[in-house]
């Protein structure tokens, strides 16, 4: 069965983090094989990842800290 543009984004922190089923994730892989956007999308995904982790407390302002702390508070999971 084929995967869709919108369910490859809904499965994108899984596969990053290597947290999907071997049928998924061929499935994942047939689709990012024929599709460029989805392959930009992917990668623009890693490099937000890679620059998000290099970041320092002391990075951040103020009011971008508080407000990333807000909204962790408030996110709940699906």
């Amino acid at each position: 069965m084929s995967m869709t543009c919108e369910q490859f984004v809904e499965l994108v922190t899984e596969y990053l983090e290597d947290a999907m089923d071997a049928d998924t994730r061929q499935r994942f892989e047939e689709h990012l094989a024929l599709c460029p956007g989805c392959v930009i999308y992917v990668d623009q995904i890693r490099e937000i990842v890679r620059q998000a982790g290099q970041l320092q407390p002391e990075d951040l302002s103020a009011q971008a800290r508080d407000q990333l702390l807000r909204v962790f508070d408030d996110w709940r999971p699906k």
